[in-house]
């Protein structure tokens, strides 16, 4: 790779689809001591009152958090993102190993682990010569006394994890993979946006709870809408490897019925260019692995020379890791291939060991619906690079800082860098550099951005960077994104030109706050594309050139003959996208929502007072006592010492109140 490569409620339902919602989507009569933070994030909102209330409404029918802002043909329901139910509390220990364990020790006693049981790793500093694997062991944690006190020190070349290295690896027992699938069926029927019935050709292997991936063939022409593209026609470099080849726009879904050929899914589908004509497909593990976690404990790859991962999920859906310290990966810190729904929050990433092309803190390989929320990346090259499809996902309250490239001290390298086909992400309250949607390994679509703090200008590793210090780069073919509520540029750098847009693109990008549809930060061959520009819907943003907030009718994209977005009625913005309240790990006293055109007072300078810290920030600055720039050597990190509620997964709920679903 080059070095630019890194680069309503509704109306009430009757009873009959009452029943018909509790079978699909396994819903529990609720009591008020039972509501959960992730119940809230599904958009469960009741009006409690001090009689049994009978609640009929489909999922489907409650608004969502952007509703009234982004028009639904841009934006999907991220409240579902991440673990199903929020991570699970085991606290039943199968096993207890202590310092002089082995590898093989830990795999026998993840093997031997009874299904919701865990493995504890005690305190103290395990010295291991091969990486740890779950081998197809579904349902089983490893949690460690914490990320100070359980010290894993990973040497050699780890353990295969289907055909790629990782320190420690989660995979299914059948190796399912976009160059070798398990299982294949023709997608007959059912494509239209939300639906969640889909006719498959063949269902051989396929289960009710399991992942299924799905795909179509790229489009041959650009029709000036939708162009899911990753040929040298429309990209710099082709494919990136994630997904079936020519079949880049993929979304996992869980199956949550089988009838004949018929399969109900979950979450509906989320693009509106599903269609006959593409040759739709299906494609799914028989075993994947379920419901595994990594929590609690420092793993140090540095003298792993021949890994590749530091955590690697392979076909692992609804898994998780939490509350750990990772240093010097050596691609990438927590990899994602085909996993959907997972979960990585609360924990603290440092360094890769090439610090170059492909050095990543978290990457997606294909998932959807993952949750990224409130880590701490420092001096990573690619914070969160999306390199295979992660439809639905969600990427919040992270900081990333110093973001180190050794190739070139003077190159700004991005903190989300939406690198290959992708769509319907939700990027909310990040603190780091910017967006960086690049065209070199495929295009994008309806992305948003919301709330998030992004300077476009910080040291590398020390170093005053000049080149690519934009906030907000849309590379041509980046298309229908939504940016709401940002606080963009940084006076140090300076940000003093607003935008440099196709065609024509005139003005020096290095300093603007957006860079769209044009690629010439890197004298990028690619065509300018105006449809980058006029399909992006700008609303609320604070910048710095302007040194106002803009909310600016000629900035929401309401001509389009396709997914326009009319112009919001009123410049008031919700709190969040995906959460319907403050969560319950939130710390108390701290402003809620952190950054956005109605925060005042904020402490991050020189941004009118749009912006405070974030709990990561927070976490890194006053607990771990790091750099200002983020130089330095790793860090001491404890979740518990950071983040009091971190474990918790409820929220306080009302007294003497239940509701009933009849």
């Amino acid at each position: 790779m080059t070095v630019r490569a890194m680069l309503l409620l509704g109306s009430r339902a009757a009873s009959v689809a009452a029943s018909a919602m509790l079978a699909r989507r396994k819903m529990l009569i609720l009591y008020a001591s039972e509501r959960t933070e992730a119940n809230l994030r599904r958009g469960h909102l009741f009006l409690f009152s001090m009689t049994l209330l009978a609640l009929t409404v489909p999922i489907s029918a409650l608004a969502q958090q952007w509703s009234g802002i982004v028009d639904p043909a841009r934006a999907v329901n991220w409240s579902n993102v991440g673990v199903p139910g929020g991570i699970p509390a085991r606290t039943t220990i199968c096993t207890t190993l202590n310092p002089g364990a082995t590898s093989a020790q830990i795999n026998s006693a993840i093997q031997n682990c009874p299904s919701g049981q865990t493995v504890f790793l005690s305190s103290g500093t395990y010295n291991l010569s091969q990486g740890i694997t779950f081998s197809g062991k579904s349902n089983v944690t490893l949690r460690g006394a914490g990320a100070d006190q359980t010290l894993i020190v990973f040497s050699g070349s780890g353990n295969s994890c289907s055909g790629q290295n990782a320190d420690i690896c989660m995979p299914s027992t059948d190796v399912n993979y976009w160059g070798g699938p398990s299982n294949t069926a023709n997608w007959t029927a059912g494509y239209a946006k939300g639906t969640t019935i889909i006719t498959l050709s063949g269902t051989s292997n396929l289960r009710v709870g399991n992942p299924l991936i799905l795909d179509q063939s790229d489009d041959a022409t650009d029709p000036g809408t939708i162009f899911v593209c990753q040929s040298t026609s429309c990209t710099e470099e082709g494919t990136g490897g994630a997904s079936r080849p020519n079949r880049g726009q993929v979304q996992i879904v869980t199956v949550t019925a089988i009838s004949g050929n018929q399969i109900t899914i979950s979450p509906g589908l989320y693009m509106p260019n599903w269609r006959s004509g593409q040759s739709p497909g299906a494609w799914w593990a028989t075993n994947p692995i379920l419901n595994d976690g990594v929590e609690n404990m420092s793993l140090d790859h540095s003298a792993a020379s021949g890994t590749l991962g530091g955590i690697m999920m392979f076909n692992c859906g609804e898994c998780w890791v939490k509350g750990i310290r990772s240093v010097n990966a050596g691609r990438s810190h927590t990899w994602l291939w085909t996993s959907p729904h997972a979960t990585i929050r609360d924990s603290y990433f440092y360094g890769t060991r090439n610090a170059a092309s492909e050095s990543y803190g978290f990457e997606s390989f294909l998932s959807s619906d993952t949750l990224v929320e409130n880590n701490i990346y420092q001096r990573i090259s690619s914070p969160r690079a999306i390199n295979g499809a992660c439809s639905g996902c969600v990427i919040s309250y992270n900081l990333s800082i110093n973001n180190f490239y050794s190739p070139s001290a003077s190159w700004q390298q991005p903190s989300e860098q939406i690198h290959s086909i992708e769509d319907n992400m939700l990027f909310e309250a990040n603190v780091g550099e910017g967006i960086y949607a690049d065209n070199f390994h495929g295009t994008h679509h309806f992305d948003t951005f919301f709330r998030n703090r992004y300077d476009g200008f910080e040291a590398n590793n020390g170093t005053t960077t000049t080149a690519n210090t934009s906030p907000a780069i849309l590379y041509p073919y980046t298309r229908y994104y939504n940016v709401i509520g940002n606080v963009l540029g940084s006076t140090g750098r300076p940000h003093t030109v607003y935008q440099v847009v196709a065609p024509g693109h005139s003005g020096n990008a290095d300093q603007a706050i957006y860079q769209i549809g044009t690629g010439i930060d890197t004298g990028d061959a690619t065509p300018d594309d105006v449809h980058s520009v006029t399909s992006l819907m700008r609303w609320g943003n604070y910048d710095v050139a302007n040194n106002a907030v803009r909310f600016v009718s000629s900035e929401v994209p309401s001509g389009l003959s396709q997914f326009a977005n009319p112009v919001p009625g009123s410049q008031a913005l919700p709190a969040s996208f995906y959460y319907a309240s403050k969560p319950s790990w939130w710390p108390s006293g701290k402003a809620w929502p952190p950054i956005g055109p109605d925060v005042t007072g904020g402490n991050i300078p020189n941004v009118g007072g749009f912006a405070n810290t974030i709990p990561s920030q927070d976490c890194y600055t006053n607990v771990m006592g790091g750099p200002a720039n983020g130089t330095g050597s790793v860090l001491s990190f404890s979740a518990s010492k950071c983040y009091t509620s971190s474990s918790s997964s409820s929220v306080n709920p009302p007294t003497g109140l239940k509701a009933v679903v009849q």
